[in-house]
């Protein structure tokens, strides 16, 4: 234990050189600083991207019908790819499937239907997207329910003529504070009772998306709005333990073979696969993690260096009190005790002010997120007490490798030497 004496005698070294004190505590302090605005920084990055991809499952393949691009046992090229229902039932045999879910939309992908609603203010309409859904894409396009239910195996067995739609839908529809759910809207010339109100997790352009669409059962949409089989496109997830790549080249093969399609042809069935894409980006970002705190660490121990530097000088200086400890008692343990106790209360005094700018700096940049809107690539940076305990450790493990190197010459000092010293 440091008792008074010592801490005073610290405190007197530091005091003697402001000027170089204060130079040498910079690079420590810019260092950290620095350090946790790089963690924090590609934290917020990270959970920006993460944002954008909120609202679905991150292990989810999406695939549609496109047209052929070779010809194949005797058919010409650019033939167009047709989904179908029997094509869904030949996927869900698959091993390895978790959930599937099979979709229509009036007018095709970013597409809107007309969408009316006749209430006590009269009618109103709107264009909106209209798909045709199974239970199974709750889990895959992830809503967030906010009134009544999703739709379930009975409305699509029973072809009900329900809705499930988005808040966006309840605002441009709806009279304020009205009860959208038991409610009738009209799908192009079609009635559906409203059973239930959803929000999304997503942000930007994808959440509005969301929030202004209207969820039919799959099998009434193919009667009502007279596509027979067909299907559009259809989305699936892997179980846990399945590599949702492989289970998209084993789909992609069955619906090859169901519709003569050339094993080399590329074009014609579209696919996105977001496990993939997902996969990707974690890499990345854990590189980029470790890139972040290298950069850091190096910057840290730039200006750790310094503290050496500067210290060496203190021993070089101090030859003479050195020589006259030693004379009067001193033993190398205290020595190297006081020289490192030195550099460590320099190096976490600066650290432990840099901790503080750094946590400022990014409750400040936190602050500043929710004003850039959805549309940013920014994020709640997510630092915790966590980042702070893992500087602070760094910090002390420097400052006590800042003092080894002068705490060693200072202890080889001879007494009779120093003296001579001038």
């Amino acid at each position: 234990m440091i008792d008074l004496d010592s801490w005073q005698e610290i405190f007197a070294t530091l005091r003697k050189n402001r000027l170089r004190t204060a130079l040498t505590g910079l690079g420590v302090f810019l260092g950290i600083l620095i350090l946790m605005i790089m963690v924090a920084f590609n934290r917020s990055l990270e959970a920006g991207i993460l944002k954008q991809m909120a609202g679905f499952a991150t292990n989810a393949v999406y695939m549609w019908g496109q047209r052929t691009s070779e010809p194949y046992a005797g058919l010409p090229p650019n033939r167009p790819v047709q989904f179908d229902n029997g094509d869904v039932a030949a996927i869900a045999r698959l091993p390895g499937i978790e959930y599937l879910a099979p979709r229509n939309q009036i007018g095709g992908f970013m597409a809107g239907g007309v969408v009316a609603y006749t209430g006590p203010d009269g009618r109103k309409t709107g264009s909106f997207g209209v798909s045709g859904d199974v239970p199974a894409v709750q889990y895959i396009d992830i809503p967030i329910m906010r009134k009544g239910r999703f739709i379930n195996e009975l409305d699509v067995a029973e072809k009900r003529k329900i809705a499930v739609i988005g808040e966006g839908v309840v605002e441009q529809l709806f009279p304020k504070d009205a009860e959208p759910v038991g409610q009738a809207i009209e799908i192009s010339g079609v009635y559906f009772q409203v059973v239930g109100v959803f929000g999304s997790a997503a942000s930007g352009r994808q959440k509005d998306r969301k929030l202004n669409s209207v969820n039919v059962p799959f099998s009434t949409f193919q009667q009502a709005f007279n596509v027979g089989d067909k299907v559009a496109w259809i989305s699936l997830t892997a179980l846990p333990n399945v590599s949702a790549e492989a289970l998209e080249k084993d789909v992609k093969q069955l619906i090859a073979k169901r519709h003569k399609l050339s094993p080399t042809d590329e074009m014609a069935i579209g696919s996105w696969n977001a496990g993939k894409q997902f996969g990707k980006m974690s890499s990345l970002f854990e590189v980029m993690n470790f890139v972040m705190w290298f950069a850091g660490v190096m910057t840290l121990g730039a200006g750790v260096i310094g503290v050496v530097n500067i210290m060496l000088i203190s021993v070089r200086e101090r030859t003479k009190e050195i020589g006259v400890r030693k004379a009067l008692g001193a033993t190398p343990l205290a020595i190297i005790r006081m020289i490192i106790s030195e550099a460590v209360v320099l190096t976490v005094i600066a650290g432990y002010l840099g901790i503080v700018a750094g946590v400022a700096a990014i409750e400040g940049w936190s602050s500043l997120i929710p004003l850039l809107g959805d549309q940013a690539p920014f994020g709640p940076p997510n630092v915790g007490l966590g980042l702070a305990v893992a500087a602070a450790t760094v910090i002390a493990v420097f400052g006590g490798l800042a003092g080894v190197i002068p705490a060693a010459l200072a202890a080889h000092v001879q007494p009779i030497e120093a003296l001579r010293t001038e």
